[in-house]
């Protein structure tokens, strides 16, 4: 794959409440309202994918995983990216970064270029 990824500027409308639908596996309701409402009003900032698989401690999906090949073949037909939905972690408390929204994103850009900067919106840790 020698495509470059590119980048929507806003993420997709469905991106929030499919991370809030996974949040809400990890934490309280009102937890969850809070962390999604930061998600939204967060400005977007850039990270490496290498960065972002290490920070949350999630692997490395293979490239013929169906979600990370849907998101690589996207990219060859030049369709944007949606930035990805993150939840700061913690070192001291050794929480990891949790991917709120856009794994499958992350992975698809490592592929393609690990130091590829992708576009991400974060929000403070979850207090729930």
């Amino acid at each position: 794959m020698t495509r470059k990824e590119h980048w929507k500027p806003e993420p997709d409308a469905h991106d929030y409440p499919a991370a809030a639908d996974y949040l809400s596996l990890l934490v309280p309701g009102p937890a969850v309202a809070r962390v999604v409402t930061q998600l939204r009003r967060a400005p977007i900032t850039h990270r490496k994918a290498k960065d972002l698989l290490r920070a949350s401690r999630l692997p490395l999906l293979p490239a013929n995983d169906p979600e990370v090949l849907r998101d690589l073949r996207k990219v060859r037909r030049g369709q944007r990216l949606s930035p990805v939905l993150l939840v700061r972690g913690s070192a001291a408390a050794d929480v990891a970064l949790t991917i709120a929204d856009g794994y499958h994103r992350v992975c698809a850009s490592y592929h393609l270029d690990e130091d590829a900067d992708i576009p991400c919106r974060l929000a403070a840790a979850a207090q729930g």
